[in-house]
Order: structure tokens, then C-alpha cells, then sequence
């Protein structure tokens, strides 16, 4: 398996090489030059698998230039019963027949993002120590992702953590996650601006290449190809658990912000498993659902501050790798895509052949308010006894004009309520229960740098603590 750029403009490298990256040498994003396609009987023989075994029958066909006991290893490491609460990694809830929530947030940070960032702290650490290396991780983060980040690397060896966040714009939970934290190779800057401005900082610095060298930059973000990989693996272990034979179809609700948890099923589809739809799921910055209603992708020029911040992004990173493959997998064009899109402002194919492949790909999409998921909540709870986090509501909400009744449908949660006290509070009159360890989050000391949404002292500041 050899990797190349959306862009045209990298020399193919292998998964070990591009672990520890982000952003190719163009500008692009790491992208295989294949899908594995499963055959029938491969599918047959994964169906009783564990997680870890499905998880390594699903990585190492992308991660082909490691050792296979060593990534064996690895994953048995990561997906533990002590990390993630169950031997099951994610267990599924039936709220009724043939409609289920996926149990992503059993990890360390309570955010689906521990599922792939366990996994990546742990091949980090590897790399590094087999090349005897060090990184230095930039990344951002509008809630979740800088936490599980954080504590998937927190005490690593030769590893920095630099994360992005928008100032005041996350929930006070995810706020103290973070910033509480007091390990000395973790670096939180809180940025004076909405999240989409954090990570423009984070690929301006990724594509100053001399920079990107000579401070060992990396990246944990979406971006990042290993992360996409390891969730495609859940996608296969619910499919599995809610089939008895591989005729039938399961179709997943995906709230999405950077668009990489639904990449994932795209994938996971891609390689042949039986997915009857993926349903793009948004809140109120609903450039997503505009792209799969109409084919204009169009990012705001304000982004909204919502109920459901871990999803106020209108500029989805990894959409540029779905994008990559509707237009035929052409470098060229995606790349004219992204010029214009610069240029801009926008990108239209509503109009053109590629837009087809939406449908063919079995994408759909639906947006959500605050008052849609505040209802949600409501009669969730009200009609199945589940508490609801506000990400995962706007995913049942979008999903549910969707819903085929003969189909499974899966809605992928995305936290748990505990970090969102304030909206479960409002929808249900009460605060949602925290797990043990998280009673005084709030109450901690916290640790942080102020920057605007200037590069420049961005990269000062990077250099400062790394030559200190």
C-alpha cells in the first residue's frame, strides 16, 4: 500500500511514512492509492471477530510495511477493557428495533475520539523510539479532540503536544479537560478566534516546510491518516454485531464537523462493506448539508457559535479526501476544486457528472437547531430512558427523515452528556451524571497561552518552548 497526495504533488510513501505527518509537501492530505476490497469470504471470516482482531484484520491492510506482530501489539495495548470500559470497545444501545447509538465515548476523554487517538499515541511512541526521533504535535481542536489528544500523549516520550482552541468557545467541561492538565510536554493555547481560524493557523504552519522540518512537526487532527483508519473499524464491529449474513445492509448517522468519523464509513464502505447509507449529520454551520443537498460547498465567513460546539466548523478538513474520490480519484481536478475554493470562496459540481457519485456513494445529509436538539434530548430520554449528548441529537435528528425502517440505523454518539451540563440541563431540568474523577473538572487549576490568530507568533511561540 503506497500513500500519495489529493493534490498530485507528493512521491508515493508508505504508512510508517506518513504517520507521523500532516499535510503533504502540496498542501494536500495523505490519501492510499487503493482501498483494500474485501471479498465475501474475507468478510465471512471477520464476522466473529473480537474488536482487536478486527482492528488489526482492518489496519494492517493499510499499515502493510509494519511488522505484523508488532502492530498486533499495538492495538492489544490500546483496546483494553481498562481503558475503554468494556471488552466490547464500543457497545450499542437499541433504543427500538432496527434503531441503535453507537457507544463511542467510554475513553479516557468521554469524546469518540479516544477510539483513534489511543491507537495513535501508541504508534507515535512507537515510530519515535524506533528511529529514535522526537515530534512536536500542532493541532486544533473546537472541543474534543484536543483533550483525547492530550491524554493519549500526555508522558509519552519525545513527544509535544501543541493544541489550538477557541477562547471561551467550548463547554466548561471540555474547557477544564484540557487545560487542567499539568504535564510539562502539554502546550494549550487558547486562541482569540472561532475554531476555523485555529486550524487555518495549524495548516499555514504545516505548509512552511522548513519550519515543519526543523521543529519535527506532526499532527493528530483529522488530517491525519492513521486516525481515519482506526475508525473505520467500528463501523465494521457494528455492522457485524446488528447482521447475521453479509446480504443485509446497515445504514449510520454521523454528526460531523471536520468530516473524518464519516470518512471513516465512506472508507469502511469503500472496501466493501455493506453500508446502505451514511448520513451527514450538522448543526446550525450547515456547509456540509448544503454540499450533499446541492453540490455547492461553501465555507461561512462567520462560523456560529452553538449547543453542539465540537461541530462549528464550516471548513471540514478531510472533506477534501471524499471530494478526492467523487471526482474520480483525479488530482488535477480536486486540486482546480481547491484553488477556486481559495480564490473564491466556493465550488459548484451541482451541476457536473461528479455530483452522480454522491448517491452511488450512498451519502445523505440533514441539519439540526438548537431547538431540534434540545427537543431530541427530550424525547430520548422521555421515550427510551437514554440521555443524550446535544452532537449525537443533531445526528438522530438529521437521520431520522432518513430512516428506512427495514434498515439498521446507527447513530454514532460523540460524547458523553456530562460534557455538555448546561444543554442537558435545559432540555431535562437536570444536570446528566458524571462518570467517577470528573466531579470537580471545573474546579482545577488551569494552564494556558493566550495568541491571536497570527502565525507569526504562533510559530514564535512553538520555538520558544521547544529550544527552552
Amino acid at each position: 500500500m503506497k500513500y500519495t497526495s489529493t493534490r498530485g504533488g507528493m512521491a508515493a510513501k508508505s504508512f510508517t511514512e506518513i504517520l507521523l505527518g500532516g499535510l503533504a509537501e502540496d498542501g494536500g492530505l495523505a490519501v492510499p492509492d487503493h482501498y483494500p476490497r474485501l471479498s465475501a469470504e474475507e468478510l465471512a471470516a471477520m464476522r466473529n471477530m473480537d474488536y482487536r482482531e478486527l482492528a488489526f484484520a482492518v489496519i494492517s491492510r493499510f499499515a502493510d510495511d509494519m511488522p505484523a506482530e508488532d502492530l498486533r501489539a499495538i492495538i492489544n495495548k490500546t483496546y483494553t477493557a481498562e481503558v475503554f470500559g468494556s471488552a466490547d470497545i464500543t457497545p450499542i444501545t437499541t433504543l427500538e428495533p432496527n434503531l441503535h447509538v453507537l457507544g463511542l465515548s467510554n475513553g479516557p476523554t468521554l469524546a469518540f475520539k479516544d477510539v483513534a487517538m489511543q491507537l495513535l499515541g501508541n504508534l507515535f511512541e512507537y515510530a519515535l523510539e524506533k528511529d529514535g526521533a522526537t515530534l512536536n504535535i500542532l493541532g486544533a481542536t473546537s472541543g474534543d479532540t484536543g483533550s483525547a489528544a492530550e491524554y493519549a500523549m500526555r508522558g509519552k516520550h519525545n513527544i509535544r503536544v501543541f493544541m489550538l482552541s477557541p477562547l471561551g468557545k467550548m463547554s466548561p467541561f471540555q474547557t477544564a479537560q484540557m487545560y487542567s492538565l499539568q504535564d510539562p510536554n502539554i502546550f494549550n493555547i487558547a486562541v482569540t478566534a472561532p475554531f476555523d481560524a485555529c486550524q487555518d493557523m495549524v495548516k499555514a504552519v504545516s505548509n512552511d516546510l522548513t519550519f515543519k522540518e526543523k521543529y519535527q512537526i506532526g499532527t493528530v487532527n483529522s488530517i491525519n491518516w492513521a486516525r481515519v483508519t482506526a475508525q473505520t473499524v467500528y463501523y465494521f464491529q457494528t455492522y457485524f454485531a446488528l447482521t447475521t449474513d453479509n446480504s443485509q445492509q446497515v445504514s449510520f448517522a454521523v454528526p460531523s464537523g471536520n468530516f473524518g468519523n464519516v470518512c471513516a464509513g465512506h472508507i469502511a464502505r469503500q472496501m466493501g462493506l455493506p453500508i446502505a447509507h451514511l448520513i451527514v449529520a450538522t448543526n446550525e454551520n450547515d456547509v456540509l448539508d448544503e454540499f450533499f443537498r446541492t453540490g455547492m460547498y461553501r465555507p461561512r465567513a462567520e462560523t456560529q457559535h452553538t449547543t453542539s460546539p465540537s461541530m462549528d466548523i464550516t471548513k471540514a478538513s478531510n472533506f477534501e479526501r471524499f471530494v478526492y474520490d467523487l471526482v474520480g480519484r483525479d488530482p488535477a481536478v480536486l486540486k482546480s476544486l481547491w484553488q477556486q475554493l481559495e480564490s473564491q470562496g466556493y465550488f459548484d459540481l451541482g451541476q457536473t457528472q461528479y455530483f452522480a457519485k454522491v448517491a452511488e456513494f450512498g451519502m445523505q445529509s440533514g441539519a439540526s437547531s438548537h431547538a431540534d436538539r434540545i427537543a431530541t434530548i427530550r424525547r430520548v430520554y422521555e421515550q427510551y430512558g437514554v440521555v443524550m449528548d446535544p452532537h449525537t441529537a443533531d445526528g438522530l435528528k438529521a437521520a431520522l427523515p432518513h430512516r428506512d425502517p427495514a434498515v439498521p440505523l446507527v447513530c454514532l454518539e460523540t460524547a458523553l452528556p456530562a460534557k455538555f451540563e448546561a444543554t442537558i440541563q435545559e432540555a431535562l431540568g437536570r444536570d446528566p451524571v458524571r462518570p467517577a474523577g470528573y466531579e470537580n473538572l471545573e474546579s482545577l487549576p488551569q494552564r494556558f497561552h493566550t495568541l491571536p490568530a497570527d502565525v507569526a507568533q504562533l510559530k514564535a511561540y512553538i520555538a520558544a518552548e521547544v529550544d527552552a
